[in-house]
């Protein structure tokens, strides 16, 4: 089995998985970061969204071979303690009611609010729409980002 070295949240590591390995499960089962979620397996949930190179993707879409080079920001490396805006304005509007789908959603959220800090309600919206909560708390959600984006910009 070949070994891939990929650059997650800062630190280089080495997996032993063969090439279609998804990048979720190279994270989940080899490397002990689950705080990415499997939802659906066929990226239609967004549950297991990360970063790569800046932009949110479904990790379970991406296999690990074509991850080396790039960097993988999960919701472990977003803030060290918690305190990245996104993740502030979640908890102050208190978002989630499972929890299941909230890593994913605040790496949509945060990558979204990387490129547009300041958008209108129906950016976040489209922003958003990739992301499934079986909770229905979309109203909190829209709302969590339009606080992270005012935190962004004090």
């Amino acid at each position: 089995m070949p070994t891939y070295t990929l650059k997650i949240n800062g630190e280089d590591r080495s997996v032993d998985v063969s090439s279609d390995t998804p990048l979720l499960w190279a994270l989940r089962d080899h490397i002990g970061l689950v705080g990415t979620k499997y939802g659906c397996g066929i990226g239609q949930c967004g549950a297991c969204n990360v970063h790569v190179d800046g932009n949110a993707i479904q990790s379970c879409l991406v296999p690990v071979a074509q991850m080396e080079g790039k960097e993988i920001t999960t919701i472990e490396g977003l803030s060290e303690d918690g305190t990245h805006p996104v993740q502030e304005a979640w908890k102050e509007v208190d978002v989630p009611q499972c929890g299941y789908c909230q890593a994913g959603q605040i790496m949509t959220a945060s990558s979204f609010l990387d490129k547009n800090p300041n958008p209108t309600e129906d950016e976040i919206k489209s922003a958003m729409h990739g992301n499934i909560c079986r909770c229905a708390a979309y109203n909190r959600i829209q709302k969590a980002v339009a606080l992270a984006a005012e935190k962004i910009a004090k």
